[in-house]
């Protein structure tokens, strides 16, 4: 039997809250392709930023529950019509989170400092104009700012702060956020990185990228930093490469913004 994801018909809706779209279904997919993998990493620990619908943390909790009954979920969203909704989803699935309204995991970097052992994110990534970041409503699931990475630029010392020795954060990006450049940003910081779902629609280039600390990595990274030294010209060649050579796989549903 294929493992379970959230189903659309039980999907809870408003006005206000971003509804499962393209992006929704690429990193459901990244972690459905992962999943084994996943399960193996016996996750104590899971947590969604910007849960929207809440299509997503209740496809993450029905892929593992069976398997893996233990593990504790978390939801954050500053839009509080979105927790409203998430936990109509998660009711409507028998699967259970706690849920928080916040911005980013505002509440959370004491809580769960270096507890988290799953995070998956869907971040506001459409480039806009920098004043509409933030902004009430359902707005605040896509408004990114210049090149759709203000509030991405935020999430990244927090996941940092968040996760565990062996924590792994699935990211949504889009070609316009220069996701090799952020790939680059994490390596700073020890993480080594991979595509696990790439998806092109009509509208825009899709990239769930996976992240995890690699100790080789985080050597590279106290040698650079004791030693003044800038990133080899080869491990920035290898992250651009990474994004340009892979084929898309053409979606078909793309008329979500």
């Amino acid at each position: 039997m294929s493992p379970k994801t959230a189903q659309i018909r039980l999907v809870s809706s408003h006005p206000e809250v971003y509804e499962p779209c393209d992006d929704s279904f690429a990193l459901v997919d990244a972690l459905l392709a992962d999943r084994t993998n996943i399960l193996d990493h016996c996750p104590r620990l899971c947590l969604e930023v910007g849960c929207g619908s809440g299509y997503v943390i209740a496809s993450l909790a029905l892929m593992l529950g069976q398997e893996l009954p233990g593990v504790y979920y978390f939801a954050t969203d500053i839009n509080a019509h979105a927790l409203r909704v998430t936990r109509e989803t998660l009711d409507a699935h028998a699967v259970d989170a706690e849920l928080l309204c916040m911005d980013i995991a505002s509440g959370l970097e004491k809580r769960l400092a270096g507890m988290v052992d799953v995070m998956v994110v869907n971040p506001p990534y459409v480039p806009t104009p920098d004043y509409e970041v933030g902004r009430e409503g359902i707005a605040s699931a896509w408004a990114g700012g210049e090149n759709g990475r203000s509030v991405i630029d935020r999430i990244l010392p927090v996941a940092d702060r968040l996760l565990s020795d062996k924590g792994w954060l699935y990211m949504v990006t889009l070609t316009t956020n220069d996701p090799s450049q952020i790939c680059l940003l994490m390596r700073k910081k020890g993480y080594a990185s991979r595509i696990v779902v790439q998806r092109s629609t009509e509208e825009e280039s899709l990239h769930i990228i996976k992240f995890w600390r690699d100790s080789d990595i985080q050597l590279d990274t106290k040698e650079i930093l004791t030693t003044n030294k800038s990133v080899p010209a080869r491990v920035k060649d290898s992250l651009v490469s990474q994004f340009s050579q892979l084929s898309f796989w053409r979606g078909t549903n793309s008329n979500c913004l």
